[in-house]
C-alpha cells in the first residue's frame, strides 16, 4: 500500500508542475494576449514583440525594474507573485535564446518594489537607457 502511495505521488508531481505551467500560460493569456498576441509576437511598432527582446533586460538591476514598470505591467491586476510568474514565463518561454547565462528568475519581492515607482515616461526612459541595442546600463 505504501508503495502505491509513493507511486502515486511520483506521479502526481509531473502533473502539478503542468498545471502550474498552465496557470502561468493561462495568466499571460488573460493579461497580455490582447497587446502582444498569445505568440508574443505583438505588433511592432505600436506593440512591442516579447520575442527574443527583454532577454538583455533580465540582465541588470535596472533593465529588471524596467520590465516591472512598463505602464501594462505595472497596472496589472495580477498580484505581485502571480506578475512574477509571468514576467519569468515570458523570460523563458519567449526569450530564452538572449537570456544572460546568469539569468535568475524576478521574484516577488523585485515586483512589489518596482511596482510602487510610476514610470511616466516608459519610451523616455528606454531611449535614454539604450545605446543601440544593448541592455539597459
Amino acid at each position: 500500500m505504501r508503495a502505491a502511495k509513493l507511486l502515486l505521488l511520483a506521479l502526481a508531481v509531473p502533473i502539478a508542475a503542468t498545471a502550474a505551467d498552465d496557470d502561468v500560460r493561462a495568466n499571460y493569456l488573460l493579461a497580455c494576449r490582447g497587446c502582444h498576441l498569445a505568440d508574443g509576437s505583438g505588433v511592432p511598432p505600436e506593440v512591442p514583440s516579447l520575442r527574443n527582446t527583454l532577454g538583455p533586460l533580465a540582465g541588470n538591476s535596472e533593465g529588471r525594474d524596467y520590465l516591472v514598470r512598463v505602464p501594462a505591467v505595472l497596472q496589472s491586476r495580477l498580484s505581485d507573485e502571480k506578475l512574477a510568474e509571468v514576467l519569468n514565463w515570458v523570460l523563458t518561454e519567449f526569450n530564452a535564446e538572449t537570456l544572460p547565462g546568469d539569468f535568475r528568475p524576478l521574484t516577488t519581492a523585485e515586483v512589489t518594489a518596482a511596482r510602487k515607482q510610476i514610470l511616466a515616461d516608459p519610451i523616455g526612459y528606454r531611449q535614454t537607457r539604450l545605446s543601440g541595442d544593448s541592455p539597459l546600463e
